[in-house]
């Protein structure tokens, strides 16, 4: 009779940990508080209006192509992808720049905004190059428990190539001088937690996915992915629950037992928690199953919460493009507001992704479908409808002045979304949209454990644990906590195959 395992969430880490653990044998629950799977990535459907609520940027494909490649499945076999050129858009204080897909072309605006950036630019791929194929295929796969993990030869030989000790900003420095190409380069690592002097270089990985590997959408929107994952779980036999809200993670001698769900005792062999790691810990946990203390969790930097709007134009907009990113403003002044001195911020950089620019079916006939987002601190008070109100009238004045056409009057529905929706739906510490900082003293073993040190079969997975925050990374979250489970229980464990 095959292993009981139950996982907490239904994001992307818990749908992934949740196949890999059918794949494997196990007969899996997850349950999931919401009455869909995705997690923050979750979808809204209102008035002919379809809205990703979460991640909106498809980035690292390979990934995703690995990941469903591992079940002998395709992603193409689910969703239809299609590379965005430009990728986005850059509104500058006095210029707009848009970001070809194409790398010659890319070259080509290099130079023009600062002669002999294109061959730096080569330089700066090449050394990027090398740290997303030793990141992404050496580093991230490791469940970070101990040193010797990284006890790898050539991983230590190249270790100073991967630039943990530089800071992205010195890093970026080194190669350009133009104020724009260094925010441009500097920009990916704007979610990861910290500013750019307190990020290690090794993220200009990330520099490599944007420029080579490219910006994608789903068609249908990013939600096509949780479907698509979805999917492929209930394929391998995983049960889901929704509308169930885990009260309680039973333990017994430093085991778990079970969790208790709406009033109801499930047992489990294991139990894997996709849902927030301080909730976990500290609502879900006696106190004395808990592996971290309030003063450690205080001391976590967090990566940015959000200001989000999902608005709908009962107008279109063909002068956008699909990704837009708004550095009118101070970049650096917005980047402390998050980083070193948390606070609202004052004049904001913002972000907006306009979906039916490349998928009509996100909006009814002759509408618009806008995503509207402000990065800002985690752990901010005073949110408030009058708050979000302000900044949103902010925001949509410059957008319209920008693009060159009025937006305001055109608004036929405007949901706001932010740091006390994150406590609220998704148990989010310090009301967090990102997780943990991704800073070098958070970092692989240095970042709260994928396996609890208390309760020996309870497990972790998402971005508050190994290897961090995003979607690409919650995939390989998702399958490392599985590995380590399957490593663990694979005398016990028959595998079989249920595709």
């Amino acid at each position: 009779m095959a292993k009981k395992a139950i996982v907490i969430g239904s994001g992307f880490a818990g749908m992934s940990a949740a196949s890999f653990l059918a794949k494997a044998g196990w007969h899996v629950t997850v349950l999931e508080k919401h009455d869909q799977p995705g997690g923050r990535a979750r979808q809204l459907k209102i008035d002919g209006f379809t809205f990703d609520m979460g991640p909106s940027w498809y980035w690292m494909p390979d990934v995703f192509e690995r990941y469903f490649n591992q079940f002998e499945k395709k992603a193409n076999d689910y969703y239809e992808l299609k590379r965005l050129d430009p990728s986005y858009r850059i509104y500058y204080k006095n210029e707009t720049t848009d970001i070809p897909a194409d790398y010659t072309a890319l070259k080509h605006l290099f130079e023009t905004l600062e002669p002999g950036s294109g061959k730096q630019l080569d330089l700066f791929i090449k050394e990027a190059a090398y740290k997303y194929e030793t990141g992404i295929n050496k580093l991230v796969y490791k469940p970070g428990l101990s040193l010797s993990e990284f006890a790898d030869k050539a991983l230590l030989k190249g270790v100073f190539r991967l630039d943990v000790f530089t800071s992205m900003k010195k890093h970026v420095r080194k190669h350009f001088a133009d104020s724009r190409l260094r925010e441009l380069m500097e920009f990916p690592v704007l979610f990861l937690g910290a500013l750019p002097e307190k990020i290690p270089a090794l993220y200009s990985l990330m520099n490599y996915a944007d420029v080579k590997l490219g910006t994608w959408f789903p068609v249908g929107g990013m939600y096509e992915v949780v479907k698509a994952m979805h999917s492929l779980a209930v394929a391998l036999g995983v049960e889901f629950r929704f509308n169930s809200n885990v009260e309680e993670i039973k333990t017994l001698h430093g085991r778990a037992t079970g969790v208790v769900v709406n009033d109801e005792y499930l047992e489990a062999e294991v139990v894997v928690s996709g849902a927030d790691y301080h909730f976990t810990e500290t609502k879900l946990l006696h106190h004395h199953d808990q592996s971290y203390s309030e003063g450690y969790w205080s001391n976590r930097v967090m990566a940015p919460s959000c200001l989000l709007y999902y608005v709908g134009l009962n107008k279109q907009l063909p002068q956008l493009t699909h990704h837009s990113l708004f550095f009118d403003t101070d970049f650096n002044r917005h980047g402390k507001e998050i980083y070193n001195d948390p606070q609202w911020p004052t004049d904001p950089l913002f972000y907006v992704s306009a979906t039916t620019r490349t998928d009509a079916s996100g909006a009814p006939e002759g509408c618009e479908n806008l995503f509207f987002l402000i990065p800002v601190a985690a752990g901010l008070q005073g949110d408030t409808e009058e708050l979000r109100e302000k900044y949103f009238q902010q925001i949509v004045q410059r957008f319209e002045q920008r693009i060159g056409e009025p937006i305001a009057d055109s608004v036929v529905y405007k949901k706001s979304y932010s740091v006390s929706n994150f406590v609220d739906d998704y148990n989010a510490f310090r009301g967090n949209a990102y997780g943990l900082a991704n800073t070098l003293l958070q970092t692989a073993v240095l970042k709260p454990g994928c396996r609890s040190r208390k309760v020996e079969n309870l497990y972790y997975t998402g971005q508050l644990t190994v290897p961090g925050p995003g979607v690409p990374p919650s995939l390989i979250s998702g399958e490392v906590v599985a590995s380590l489970i399957n490593q663990h229980y694979s005398k016990s464990v028959q595998t079989t195959e249920r595709l």
